[in-house]
């Protein structure tokens, strides 16, 4: 029997041990995911497909579902885009020469196409991927309750997510075409040596 002197018997750190041990249980059935890419993706587009179900059947939570495209359409913005923006690397460039840095020494690589530049994603397919599933969970979870469900008239709605995802896209692609990077590698062949 325990007694109640020892530094492990209250309540405190038992709640903090189970707490520590769901964490670990958490972390390794993630880890147990991550190579499992097709599998990933098609339960949470299951679980998405349950939360607009749920959406049409119920005819409520439009603003619950909207939130939710706006969350995604913002991943998925960070998904496609560099991590390193060429961009704001030009801007910083230029800032410096315009306040009388050294324009004398040439910026390394001295041509865009000298040099092998991997893409690397501001947001990775994993952290892509988790963040999609949690906010769809969270958001499956806040049709349960009636304090979500604000009127409001869901066609107006649609339309400036429909307007938003638009814009957005072709500002997104326009900027692929002026940097000349594609974030997708489905085709692409590597090619080694000097002759293309």
């Amino acid at each position: 029997m325990m007694s109640s002197d020892e530094p492990g018997a209250t309540p405190f750190h038992s709640v903090q041990a189970s707490f520590s041990k769901f964490q670990r249980q958490y972390q390794q059935t993630l880890d147990r995911w991550t190579p499992h890419v097709l599998q990933r993706w098609l339960a949470t587009f299951f679980i998405l497909a349950l939360f607009m179900l749920r959406i049409v059947l119920s005819q409520g939570w439009y603003i619950v579902c909207y939130g939710l495209a706006i969350y995604l359409l913002n991943l998925l913005l960070a998904f496609l885009q560099p991590k390193f923006d060429p961009s704001l690397e030009d801007d910083l460039l230029a800032d410096e020469i315009e306040e009388g840095g050294d324009q004398s020494v040439p910026v390394l690589p001295s041509q865009r196409d000298d040099e092998f530049r991997p893409f690397v994603r501001r947001l990775p397919e994993w952290q892509f991927w988790l963040s999609a599933t949690r906010a769809t969970l969270i958001s499956l979870f806040c049709t349960v309750s009636e304090v979500f469900d604000v009127p409001v008239y869901w066609p107006i709605l649609v339309v400036y997510f429909c307007v938003l995802f638009a814009l957005t896209m072709r500002r997104q692609i326009q900027h692929m075409i002026k940097y000349k990077y594609i974030p997708f590698d489905i085709g692409r062949k590597a090619r080694y040596g000097g002759s293309k």
